[in-house]
């Protein structure tokens, strides 16, 4: 007879009823599977439950990496499981490689007798496997794994029923399969989403030199080739790394970010690799690390010059091989990344004093590009500063102040030591200080101004502070400790009313106090 999967829709042929003990069972096994969205909680109840059904001593379900041509043990019942979990083999050998490439179930009564039997995993396993069964899984017409059941037990053997029970079965744990990897898919992109969630603006600038960045932009942006960013803290390497994923085919796909400077090594390799319950002291479960994040997408490694030895020589694999091991685990996971790399150090120069590996350096260094200094860049200085202007002024929820010929002249003509990072913090600083409505020199820090705005408010008893503020402090650091602490006094210390007097977020408030170490002087230290 013929029967019709309900849930893939593909015919499953049957030469007659089954008993209704087995057809319990197989219902009971059918529940199981589709208990959890979990993927290794499904494969693993189908490998019992697929046991269980047939009576077997073992089982295993293996799904295909196409990518690496490889079967994959991604689950197993039986005395060798665990030694068979991660475990890989060529598509193409064995009897899951015949049932994958035939898309045909197979019965195997003397495994001995069989030339397509491969022992290499029962000897690797020290398992013996007398006779078996395979089942392709298969889901919308395409095999998407194997199901082995090994050795009937007592002394039976498999017969032409069982086959047909498992090919029953298989096509069953397709479906559940397919679903449960669709929502870990899901999963990840949203923890991609997560860790990578940031605005994404435009480069600003219409200077020769960032019109040449932007063409390499363009031009490296639509290929898979590595990028290394190269250039001085805060010329906006970030910046550009997200604007050549987002004009690459990899932009609907999450784009992950890590500052490798950071972290310390150990947790740094954590963080990029992901690692397994239980790896080191508070590793309770399973963690992915930021290249499993990343898969499909674009993974940025910022300061990648900082990065340890024994660290560049993982991230090496990773980049010859694509593939990688979690901390703590013996699974190999596979990984489709476009990397973009950067740093502000001279990798040449490190090279030379041991410091970074240069077979690393050639795999990064595939595109190079060269991110300009402010000081190299001037005719883009007023754009920056309008744009950073009303950026500040919409997330303080202020009036956007104006910008006098004489207050844009001192910004243009300074020397932006700290690029364009340090520009946003200067100007994010003079919109909050600026109640006139108009930013003038009592509103820039003492290097840019030519002078000091408030002396007194530069050296003020802040009320608990660490004393003897350094005199290298900017009179605008001054200043506005100084007003946040008679803030803070006017409300009483409440942060919540504090921050809405100086209209700015509490969070920013925090991060103040926490700068200027700023606390009522009966606290505790």
């Amino acid at each position: 007879m013929v029967d019709s999967n309900p849930i893939t829709g593909s015919a499953i042929r049957l030469g007659g009823p089954f008993e209704a003990r087995t057809l319990a069972s197989l219902l009971e096994a059918s529940a199981a599977i589709n208990e959890s969205l979990d993927l290794q909680t499904t494969l693993q109840s189908i490998a019992r439950s697929a046991a269980d059904v047939l009576d077997a001593e073992a089982s295993s379900v293996l799904l295909c990496d196409r990518a690496q041509k490889k079967l994959v043990f991604m689950a197993a019942i039986g005395d060798r499981a665990p030694q068979l979990i991660g475990e890989t083999f060529d598509a193409n050998l064995g009897i899951a490689g015949h049932v994958v490439s035939t898309a045909e179930p197979l019965l195997v009564p003397d495994t001995r007798s069989d030339s397509r039997f491969f022992r290499g995993i029962d000897d690797k396993s020290s398992f013996v496997t007398r006779n078996l069964v395979a089942a392709p899984m298969i889901f919308r017409e395409r095999v998407v794994g194997v199901i082995e059941v090994l050795n009937k037990r007592g002394d039976a053997t498999f017969v032409e029923r069982d086959l047909e029970l498992l090919q029953v079965f298989g096509n069953l744990a397709a479906a559940s399969v397919s679903r449960a990897q669709a929502h870990e898919a899901v999963q990840r992109e949203n923890r991609a989403l997560r860790v990578g969630v940031n605005d994404d603006p435009e480069i600003i600038g219409q200077s020769a030199t960032i019109r040449s960045v932007l063409a390499l932009v363009d031009r490296v942006a639509p290929t898979q080739a590595t990028v290394l960013l190269l250039g001085e803290t805060g010329t906006g390497k970030e910046l550009t790394a997200r604007a050549i994923c987002r004009k690459s085919p990899r932009s609907k796909k999450p784009f992950i970010a890590i500052n490798c400077a950071a972290l310390p090594e150990a947790l740094l390799e954590s963080e990029l690799f992901g690692h397994e319950a239980g790896a080191f002291t508070g590793a309770t479960g399973q963690k992915m690390g930021r290249f499993e994040l990343a898969d499909g997408g674009t993974l940025f490694l910022d300061e990648i010059g900082d990065v340890s030895l024994s660290t560049q020589i993982k991230l090496l694999r990773v980049l010859q091989e694509r593939e990688f091991v979690r901390v703590g685990g013996s699974k190999t996971v596979s990984c489709d990344v476009r990397i973009i790399a950067a740093t502000n150090r001279d990798l040449k120069q490190a090279i030379a004093s041991g410091e970074f590996r240069e077979d690393l350096y050639y795999r990064l260094n595939v595109f190079p590009i060269q991110l300009p200094p402010l000081r190299e860049r001037r005719d883009d200085i007023p754009l920056l500063i309008d744009h950073f202007v009303t950026l500040a002024a919409r997330e303080m929820g202020r009036v956007r102040p104006e910008i006098p010929p004489d207050t844009l002249q001192q910004l243009t003509a300074y020397r932006w030591p700290g690029n364009i990072r340090e520009m946003r913090n200067i100007v994010e600083r003079a919109v909050l200080l600026c109640d006139s409505g108009v930013v003038g020199a009592e509103h820039l820090p003492r290097e840019i101004s030519g002078g000091a705005s408030s002396p007194s408010a530069a050296t003020a008893d802040v009320g608990g502070a660490a004393e003897g503020d350094s005199a290298s402090e900017s009179s605008l650091d001054g200043y506005e400790k100084a007003m946040i602490l008679r803030a803070l006094e006017a409300n009483n210390w409440n942060q919540v009313q504090t921050a809405k007097a100086l209209g700015i977020s509490r969070d920013n408030l925090r991060y103040r106090l926490k700068k200027y170490q700023l606390r009522r002087t009966e606290e505790p230290s």
